[in-house]
């Protein structure tokens, strides 16, 4: 079986700090997390960041800067750096940090979605900071926007400019016709690493028929030319994990996409879900990829080649 590639989510922008206590949000935190994800097997950190005083989401420049140098040194995993930002950025504002820093890869949303986190709200009565229930509850408004003109200015900016592969995120079907429109315009280039994204309530549900479904499409649309992940926000997040494995995938973990180790356990750490799913992996036979064996398999432009 081919080596896995095994990404983990350090922190996004969905969760808000009264959700966990182990959710990262300053850059110490950050950093050091990220560091442990890699030793426990993360080949790939996928790193947003955030205001270090209240948590909120950020993609500043001087916040990314503030840990990005200490996990150079500190690993050699693929830093990742993400497009999106958070739903309720302008685009100019979510792509700062990442024009900045030059990475080796970035994410990239393929489409504009309906983005509701307000069922996160529960029953919760307790927050941190007023940020927290405003941003949660207004998410039954919030568009995630990211036009075929945003996708065209991304490629431009962080790839043709700077050199960043991406990991397109399809979190629907029409995402992945998207991403063929592009690689029919010439604007992207194989091999391409696309990220399905599922359980988010406005993109498809985290589902193994649905799964199945998505790499069926994009076997057809782009053949040999691509490599495949998924994420599973929520519960669903090891268990799908395990079916991508299973269908020639690759994985992602973090607590960007689900803040719990097993049902009502928060996870500890990111490292925690990295090494839960690496030993359920490597008992079903599996093996994970090294970080210069990502570079190798994704066409990167490697570590030295970044600006941080």
């Amino acid at each position: 079986m081919a080596k896995i590639i095994l990404s983990c989510a350090i922190t996004g922008s969905i969760h808000t700090p009264s959700m966990s206590p182990h959710l990262p949000i300053t850059p110490d935190q950050i950093a050091d997390q990220s560091i442990d994800a890699a030793k426990a097997g993360a080949a790939i950190l996928h790193l947003h960041t955030r205001d270090p005083v209240t948590g909120r989401p950020s993609a500043r420049p001087e916040n990314f800067m503030a840990f990005l140098p200490r996990i150079k040194a500190g690993c050699d995993a693929v830093i990742n750096l993400s497009t999106g930002g958070s739903a309720v950025m302008p685009l100019h504002e979510r792509i700062a940090g990442p024009m900045a820093a030059e990475p080796e890869m970035c994410s990239l949303n393929m489409g504009t979605m309906n983005f509701a986190l307000y069922p996160m709200l529960g029953k919760r009565t307790d927050w941190q900071h007023d940020w927290e229930e405003p941003f949660l509850r207004d998410s039954d408004d919030l568009v995630f926007k990211n036009t075929p003109r945003d996708i065209e200015g991304v490629l431009r900016l962080m790839g043709a400019e700077r050199g960043a592969r991406f990991e397109f995120e399809c979190y629907d079907l029409g995402h992945l016709y998207m991403l063929a429109h592009f690689r029919d315009r010439g604007l992207v280039t194989g091999p391409l690493f696309i990220q399905f994204v599922m359980g988010v309530l406005g993109g498809v549900a985290a589902e193994p028929d649905h799964l199945v479904h998505l790499k069926t499409t994009a076997d057809r649309l782009f053949g040999t030319d691509y490599l495949f992940s998924t994420l599973a926000a929520g519960r669903q997040q090891m268990p799908m994990a395990l079916v991508s494995a299973s269908l020639g995938g690759h994985v992602r973990v973090g607590l960007e996409d689900n803040l719990y180790l097993s049902k009502g356990v928060l996870a500890r750490s990111n490292a925690e879900q990295v090494t839960k799913l690496r030993e359920m992996l490597e008992g079903l036979g599996h093996s994970l990829a090294s970080p210069d064996e990502a570079r190798a398999m994704l066409g990167l432009k490697g570590p030295d080649q970044v600006a941080f």
